[in-house]
């Protein structure tokens, strides 16, 4: 049941140069071109952006047509330059700053998730962004919202808790209204990996490779992962392998794509110096996984420094200075995406597969041992270490010789087992 292999697709997560997302507050198109013509020299084919929700949606009724026209027009000038467009949603959430509209927020407080009204409105607002685009050729489509997960519980300090069921429900709810706007477009949801690790955590790893067009993973080794393993630790530099691989246990499809939506170099744990060094070594070991269908690099442009009070990571993350000059990093990701452009992706087959044991699919109450430090995770990595190449499957699919056979896997092995 092997597919046809995929071309893969190389892109950024758009940080404007100027003004950070605030650009859409005195939106300048000449501004946004300038920042894509040094995306493009970099050889990318992709863009992922963000409209700021509370700019974009101020009341529940009043979806600014300013604002949608400004996004098209970036859109369009993407278009220009050879550049497809994500456009994320829900925003909700961006580099440590909440960004909610004052209808869900202090006197008009209500649940993100689960409230009638406030569902509604975003479904409204989701549904005008897609159809807006929906007759762009370079618009490959919505994704909900940038990690919208981490509203629903700690360590956010005032969340908006649900269940799994209403996590369920809402993202349901939330992707059809994509559709809506933009018919048989990429419409996805993505979150961060306390969907992966957290146990009790309403949103699971089964929503994640389940719902929507692709699995998206967001790879930080901020997480534990570098603390623990160090900037050359093999569970580091594999980090995003790990998630991609992790993922593909819940699909029901095997050879349902996976998009390592945000991946990058973060300070100190990776010294700008070393930054090139850590990129290419994850690149390596994500595009050894079958079933990619791209990477989108976090991110574009660094937050400039007349910018306040973010963590101190944030302001040197981009591929490109502030002033659009290109970084190590940035000619580490030209480089290999260079040498991609055009090429089949022909990864060879993981027959090695590792079984987790999450206590369930569905809730996955024992997520945890899939975190760094949890002994998943650590014998995941020792057999990296070993020169294996590890595929994952849950542990109650691990005697499931169909389904097993469908992603090519022909050992199975258990934690128990890894030395």
């Amino acid at each position: 049941m092997l597919r046809a292999p995929r071309t893969l697709r190389f892109g950024v997560n758009y940080t404007p140069a100027r003004g950070w997302f605030h650009h859409w507050l005195d939106f300048d198109l000449a501004e946004a071109g300038a920042d894509l013509d040094s995306i493009a020299a970099l050889g990318l084919d992709h863009v992922r952006v963000f409209p700021l929700w509370p700019l974009f949606q101020p009341n529940r009724t009043l979806i600014r047509p300013r604002a949608v026209e400004q996004l098209v027009a970036l859109a369009d000038a993407a278009a220009e330059r050879g550049l497809d467009v994500a456009v994320d949603g829900l925003q909700g959430h961006l580099s440590s700053f909440d960004f909610l509209p004052a209808w869900t927020r202090t006197w008009h407080r209500r649940n993100l998730f689960t409230d009638p009204d406030v569902v509604a409105g975003q479904e409204e607002y989701l549904r005008t962004l897609a159809g807006a685009l929906a007759d762009r050729p370079n618009f490959l489509g919505m994704t909900v919202g940038n990690e919208i997960n981490q509203f629903s519980g700690p360590p956010h300090p005032d969340p908006d808790r649900i269940t799994r069921e209403q996590a369920d429900r809402w993202l349901e709810r939330i992707l059809a209204a994509c559709e809506r706007g933009a018919p048989g477009r990429f419409h996805l949801h993505a979150e961060y990996d306390a969907a992966w690790y957290q146990d009790g955590h309403p949103f699971t790893p089964a929503q994640a490779a389940r719902l929507g067009a692709a699995t998206a993973v967001h790879s930080w080794v901020f997480n534990g992962t570098a603390q623990r393993h160090g900037r050359t630790g093999t569970a580091t530099e594999h980090h995003a392998a790990y998630l991609i691989e992790l993922s593909k246990a819940w699909a029901p499809d095997p050879w349902r794509p996976v998009w390592l939506q945000e991946v990058g170099a973060p300070a100190p744990l990776i010294p700008p110096e070393h930054a090139a060094e850590f990129t290419e070594a994850t690149l390596a070991g994500a595009l050894d996984c079958p079933g990619l269908w791209g990477v989108t690099w976090w991110c574009s442009h660094d937050v400039s420094r007349e910018l306040a009070d973010f963590p101190e990571l944030e302001y040197g993350l981009g591929l490109l200075t502030n002033d659009r000059r290109t970084k190590p990093a940035g000619a580490a990701v030209a480089r290999i995406a260079g040498a991609w452009r055009g090429r089949e992706h022909r990864p060879a087959v993981r027959s090695t597969a590792l079984a987790v044991d999450v206590g369930g699919a569905e809730e996955a109450p024992g997520r945890s041992v899939c975190a760094p430090g949890g002994a998943f995770f650590e014998a995941w990595a020792a057999l990296t270490a070993q020169g294996v190449r590890p595929a994952v499957v849950l542990a109650e699919h691990a005697e499931d010789a169909a389904r097993l056979s469908a992603r090519g896997i022909t050992k199975v092995l258990r934690v128990p087992d890894v030395r």
